[in-house]
């Protein structure tokens, strides 16, 4: 560790309580994807969790047991049960897929070990779904979307065709934008969802997408297949005549300069953009490169956060399966996306939603905020905590 990594450590990010607060082992599950399309975004979410921990010198205190979910329901379903039965682990974290936490939600509430939703959006795990023992600190499919239909209607743009991989996420986060985008007065104009993991090809959609002739195309990809997409759209000629937008896993800092120019001009949403002009902001991002050499990205917070609250949850006294739980929602914070709370009615995480443009800094690609929705909380949508 790096002399300035251990003095930011220190910095604003500070938790409220001392270290000795923590005294009992507390058994992790880090049930995160090592393998497949979002192997990467596991990796990030490992290294913001793990330095939370850090953080507030608290890494000896807690016992990590790590499994790959490889971004595949059965899997996901096969391994949470190896950690909560045969680990007995106090609480998991993690879950990238919406579809994994589709899969686990039934055993998560049976079992009754508290689950630390470190991305998956699935929006039916804090809605019809929703469980006392499930909360999420990354975002929900239709929080991070919604904010974006209105305002691309402010901005003039009367006409949308949307694309996403065929899959829960992709599903959620276009139908919410829809259904948003059209009740502000625009009009969809053609949709499709293409094969998750399978489409190495965007050419025939991005053909039908032109002919339906949009004043602009909103999408959701990420991972590997952003990467590919950003890229196409621009070979294929549509970025001089058509404007892209998309949820900002789109051009996340991630990966965005594999994407390279094609991704300069495109408009995203997200919850977090690493050039954030806050103090909390400026010392994790510092924290962070002073350890990793590079930017941290979304999935980075979300790991990060994911380990601030159950320090949080842990220091208030909370130190099994069931009160770990009962703490949880209770946790909230000023950090690096801004203000952090838990909505006790959902379990979802009320945040502020960034739009953001990627703009050229010279040979490399960084993030411009052109606005900001505060405090964007999800409707409860059938959710009945029992």
């Amino acid at each position: 560790m790096t002399n300035a990594f251990k003095y930011l450590l220190v910095g604003a990010l500070a938790l409220t309580l001392p270290a000795s607060a923590v005294s009992a082992q507390t058994k992790v599950g880090l049930l995160l994807p090592k393998s497949g399309n979002y192997a990467a975004l596991g990796e990030e979410i490992d290294a913001g969790f793990v330095m939370a921990l850090e953080e507030a010198g608290l890494a000896d205190q807690f016992t990590i047991i790590r499994e790959d979910t490889e971004v595949k329901p059965p899997v996901g379903v096969a391994k949470i049960r190896k950690l909560v039965l045969q680990d007995e682990v106090d609480v998991v974290v993690g879950i990238v897929s919406s579809g994994v936490l589709g899969a686990v939600r039934d055993f998560v509430d049976g079992s009754k070990v508290p689950l630390i939703v470190a991305n998956a959006g699935n929006d039916h795990a804090t809605g019809s779904a929703c469980s006392k023992y499930i909360v999420r600190v990354s975002f929900s499919n239709g929080q991070i979307n919604r904010p974006m239909g209105p305002w691309m209607f402010e901005q003039g743009i009367r006409k949308v065709y949307t694309l996403a991989p065929d899959y829960a996420a992709g599903r959620q986060m276009i139908d919410t934008f829809t259904k948003s985008f059209s009740a502000a007065g625009g009009e969809i104009v053609g949709s499709e969802f293409t094969p998750f993991g399978k489409t190495q090809d965007f050419g025939p959609y991005l053909t039908n997408a032109k002919s339906a002739n949009p004043d602009a195309i909103f999408v959701f990809y990420a991972g590997g297949e952003a990467i590919s997409f950003v890229k196409q759209y621009d070979s294929f000629g549509l970025k001089a005549d058509i404007p892209l937008f998309g949820s900002g896993f789109l051009t996340s800092p991630l990966y965005v300069n594999a994407e390279g120019p094609a991704a300069v001009g495109v408009k995203t949403a997200l919850h977090y953009v690493p050039t954030l002009d806050t103090p909390e902001n400026k010392t994790f991002v510092g924290a962070y490169q002073a350890k990793f050499d590079r930017p941290p990205s979304e999935y980075t917070v979300q790991g990060y956060d994911s380990g601030r609250v159950l320090i949080e949850a842990v220091k208030s006294g909370a130190s099994d399966r069931e009160s770990i739980a009962s703490a949880l929602p209770k946790v909230k914070y000023t950090g690096p996306r801004g203000p952090l709370e838990i909505n006790p009615a959902t379990n979802n995480v009320v945040q502020n939603i960034y739009i953001y443009e990627t703009v050229a800094d010279g040979d490399a690609l960084t993030q411009k905020v052109i606005a900001t929705v505060e405090n964007v909380k999800d409707p409860v949508n059938g959710c009945v905590m029992q």
